[in-house]
């Protein structure tokens, strides 16, 4: 019997361990790194912050750093591109993170924190405040671009029109 037990445990072994040789989707492996990105921030700061206490004063503090590092011009106010989706010249406005990509690494940590023990109803990603601090990036950069976000309608119930599928010309039924 000892000797059956020990061949269970090996072929055990060995599922696992083909389970962890296995590439990791594009998404997991972002926020793999999104999540040791975020452990790397909290043990760099002074006093270091241990990941099972920080809050979402940390998240918020770890979004605004990371806007050194974005690829998005956010003209302000005074410039005289601001407003222009297509600004004709170079400007000395700041480059910063897009609110997409915030809005999608806010998901990924969000998924992760749970998936490392977190809790979901006091996950610090999905606070109130890093909602609203999301809301006020993405409003001031379609300010500063002159192209507003429009949230996509949903129809409940309602029957969508069959059109040709080249034009989007409605085809009458016949």
């Amino acid at each position: 019997m000892a000797e059956g037990s020990s061949r269970s445990t090996a072929s055990t072994n060995d599922q696992h361990h083909q389970q962890r040789a296995l590439p990791l989707s594009r998404y997991e492996s972002q926020k793999r790194r999104d999540w040791n990105t975020f452990g790397q921030y909290l043990r760099n700061q002074r006093p270091p912050i241990a990941i099972s206490q920080f809050n979402s004063n940390h998240v918020l503090e770890f979004l605004r750093y990371l806007d050194q590092f974005g690829k998005t011009k956010v003209h302000l106010h005074g410039c005289i591109y601001f407003g222009q989706p297509e600004p004709p010249g170079p400007c000395t406005c700041p480059l910063r993170q897009a609110w997409g990509s915030l809005d999608a690494l806010i998901g990924r940590l969000r998924a992760a924190y749970e998936e490392n023990g977190g809790l979901p109803e006091v996950n610090p990603f999905a606070s109130g405040s890093i909602r609203i601090y999301l809301r006020e990036v993405k409003d001031s950069q379609a300010k500063a671009r002159g192209i507003p976000y429009k949230k996509k309608s949903r129809r409940r119930g309602a029957t969508k029109a069959k059109t040709d599928g080249y034009n989007n010309i409605p085809i009458g039924e016949s």
